[in-house]
This record gives C-alpha cells, structure tokens and sequence, in this order.
C-alpha cells in the first residue's frame, strides 16, 4: 500500500476520522492506531505480521528484564542478549543468501563446486528499520536514558506506527512513546504544516523522482555501454537526486500524516546536497540513520575519543557497516568504504590545515567545497545504484564512451536535475515560511488545495508508481 495510491488514501481517511472520532478515550485510540497499522503492515505480506508483533513482544520482555535488573554484569549480559536477538531477526532475512552465495564462490576456488547450497530469503518489508528501533530502546533503557515501558500497547503502536514503519524515519522510543501519555494527549492536529508535507512528497516522489527513473536513470544504468560520457554525466546527477526526491518524499509524507493523527517524528533530511563537507552531509541525509550509527554503533567503538588511527578505524567500521544495511552486497560495502575513507581523509586534512593556525572568523559558505561534496556522493551514489559490484565498474568505464552522442540530454532530464538542485538552496526555514502564510486560509480549503494538487500531479505522472526505493532495504 503506497503512500500516494487511492487504497492508502481511502485507508488513511478511515483511520483519520475514526482514530480522532474516539480521542475521548485514549487506550481505545492506541487500539485502533495499533490494529491499523498491523492491516496495513500484512497488506504488503500478511506472513510478516508475526514477525512484527513477536520482535516487539521480546524488545518488550528484555527492556522489562533490564530495567529492574541492578547488577550490572547482568544487565549487560541481558543487553547483549536482546540485541543479538535484534540482529539475528536481521541477518537471517537480509544476509543469508548473500553470505551462503559468498561462501559457494569461495569453496568453488578450492573445486567444491555446489557444496553450498544457496536459497534466497523473503526480505520482509521494514525489517531494517524495525530492528533497528528495537536495538535503541534497549540500549536507551541499558544506558538509562529511558525506562522500560510498562504498556505492552504503547510499546506495540511505537513498533508497528504504520506512518513510519516500512521506511521510516527511525524513530526512537525516547522521541515517541512521551507522546502517548495522557498528559501529552492533544486535539489538535498541525494540518497545514502536514499538508504542505504531504503535497511537497507527492511532488517529489510522483513528478521528479519517478520521470527521473524512467527517463533518465534505469535506461542508463541498466546498459552504460549504450550510453556515451556526457549521458552518464547525466544519469549520475540524475540519480544523485532522484533518490534524494524519493526518499525525502517518503519521510516527508511519513512525517506528514503523522501529525495529522497528533504526532511529531523527527526532520529526516536537511538539504543534504548543500553540504560543506562529508561530514556535513551526514548530518544532513538520513539524519535518523547517521545519528542511530552515530549513537549506537561509532560511539561505543570509541569515537574519537583513542587517538586518530582508531578514530579512523571507527568511522570505516560505521561506514562499512552502514552499507551493508543497505544491502547484503559487495556494491553496498564498496560504498561504505568510500564514504568511510572520504570521512578520515576529511578528519585527517582538517587536522592538518588547522595546525599553527589562529581561529579565525566564521566564514561563508564555500561553493567549491560545495561542489566538491557533491561530486563525491555522486561517485559513490554510482555503487549504490548499481545492480552489482562488475556493474558500477562498467558504469564508470562508460564515461569515456566519447565518441557515443548523447541520447538523454533532453529539456526534461535538465529542468528536473535543475529543480531537483534548486530545492538545496532555498531558505532553510522554508517549511515555517509556508505554514505561517497559509495557516490564516480556511483548512477546507486547504485540503482542496491538496485535493487538486493530486489529481494535477495524477494526470501528469508518468504512469505506474514505482515503490520507494528504501523499501528494499
């Protein structure tokens, strides 16, 4: 069920007003809130949705068991426990046949040819990012930055919250359960704030990203050889903003309708691609994912706490690891290994232009810096993107098909690189702007406004709706 769909429309108005219509009685609202989001969850295969409620009942018996547990060794052991399970769940689904594949190629070498026998698993939708809110709240709770929830039916809706379920944000128990207590209960609803979300995700998603694959993207990438150096030039910026448009609309629509049932996730995207530095693109891309690695995988390796060397040891690790989230691949290593690299290369020449230097005035943007970022995530977007490790290399090779002229290079690939750039550089409080000026206009019509915006935005699609692209991960 895809967000910008007439089943998820019809689903969301239902939900909407019979979630508000019993808001007098909260434990009823969570019930409704829970159940909606566990159809919604089987509507993309019903098989899972025992993974899901089983995954949150365990999170919920090991955070009860860490939170009134007072030794520590134990409480640590409980910990290790219960994030082993998290992971467990995760490895199975994503990385059995990667790792069975990996080790038949191996044994083949040594002329054991099939002595590996290797499956492939159902991925179920989601997985990624609801292990990954399990492994949060236990730690928060092991770190006591939080208690244990007592309400089996807080935890349950903060698990299957169906707005941010099958690709978030991450959302973190710590951000979302306050939300569900009978002081923090509210009536009303941010609706032009989440409308102006949801419009912009429409556009984003329906318009650039999806004539971006079709027209651009997925010819270029699925055979590069056909292509010469100025199309590949396209298809890499291309890509670099389609899935930025893709994935941003998804969170900003997730982000959207959860206000319109009373709740607040956190910013997700930050105008990535005017970042300074790779550093500063990281804390502005997937913001919920860089900060969970940040918090919960970099730190607890040290940081930047035991020296350089290891410092850089720890941003490789965090990088390597958070490509292998994406995908159980060696493109997806490849990538985090670029982007890990890029970070301590980054450290290490700052550490060195710093020294014998006196602080200085705060400087302006650099466009060269800028630039240069961009660059950088582009190149490694290429790994991302491609179906395979051989892939990406053929796809680099093809840029110096010179003498291939260029078919891509069309007044509709430039404008939507050209908007899809654009939407980088407006002011950064443009979403306060909006909700200022249009909060006096009558929400009726409002959501008339919305209401035409869709069927605008139907008309001019261009054809199916492709899935989100973080739903495969």
């Amino acid at each position: 069920m895809l967000f910008p769909t007439v089943e998820f429309a019809a689903f969301f108005a239902l939900i909407f007003g019979l979630s508000w219509s019993v808001a007098a009685w909260p434990t009823l609202r969570k019930w409704v809130l829970v159940l909606a989001s566990f159809f919604f969850y089987g509507w993309w295969d019903y098989r899972f949705v025992a993974l899901l409620f089983n995954c949150t009942v365990v999170n919920y018996m090991f955070g009860i068991w860490i939170d009134r547990t007072v030794h520590e060794r134990t409480r640590k052991a409980i910990l290790i426990t219960a994030v082993t399970a998290n992971l467990a769940v995760l490895v199975y689904f994503k990385y059995t046949g990667f790792f069975l594949a990996t080790l038949s190629d191996i044994l083949a070498q040594f002329g054991m040819v099939g002595a590996v026998k290797v499956f492939e698993v159902v991925l179920p939708v989601g997985v990624s990012f609801y292990t990954f809110q399990g492994i949060s709240y236990v730690v928060d709770i092991y770190r006591r930055d939080m208690r244990a929830i007592d309400s089996p039916l807080d935890l349950l809706l903060f698990k299957s919250f169906f707005p941010q379920l099958v690709a978030g944000p991450i959302v973190r128990a710590s951000e979302f359960v306050p939300q569900l207590s009978p002081e923090h209960t509210t009536t009303e609803i941010r609706a032009t704030r989440a409308l102006i979300l949801i419009g912009v995700g429409l556009l984003k998603k329906v318009i650039l990203a999806n004539y971006l694959s079709t027209d651009l993207v997925s010819p270029v990438f699925s055979s590069p050889r056909e292509y010469g150096t100025i199309d590949m030039i396209l298809a890499s910026y291309g890509y670099a903003i389609q899935i930025y448009c893709d994935f941003s609309a998804y969170t900003d629509m997730a982000i959207g309708f959860a206000l319109l049932l009373g709740y607040e996730f956190p910013t997700n995207f930050n105008q990535p691609y005017r970042a300074e530095s790779l550093q500063d693109f990281w804390r502005r891309w997937h913001i919920s994912l860089s900060t969970f690695l940040r918090d919960y995988l970099y730190i607890p390796l040290g940081g930047s706490k035991q020296g350089k060397w290891k410092t850089y040891r720890n941003l490789m690790i965090t990088m390597v690891l958070g490509g292998l989230w994406h995908g159980a691949a060696w493109n997806f290593v490849i990538w985090g290994v670029l982007h890990g690299a890029g970070l301590a290369v980054e450290r290490l020449s700052g550490e060195l232009l710093r020294r014998g230097k006196k602080p200085g005035p705060k400087y302006r943007a650099n466009p060269w810096k800028i630039i240069a970022t961009f660059h950088f995530v582009c190149l490694t977007w290429i790994f991302f993107n491609a179906e395979s490790f051989s892939t990406a290399i053929e796809f680099l090779e093809s840029f110096g098909n010179t003498e291939i002229t260029a078919k891509m290079l069309t007044p509709l690939s430039l404008i939507l690189i050209s908007v899809g750039m654009m939407t980088q550089f407006v002011p950064g409080d443009w979403l306060d702007t909006m909700e200022q000026r249009l909060y006096r206009i009558p929400l009726p019509l409002q959501a008339t406004g919305l209401a035409a915006l869709v069927v605008m935005v139907t008309a001019f699609s261009p054809g199916a709706l492709a899935p989100f692209i973080y739903f495969k991960f």
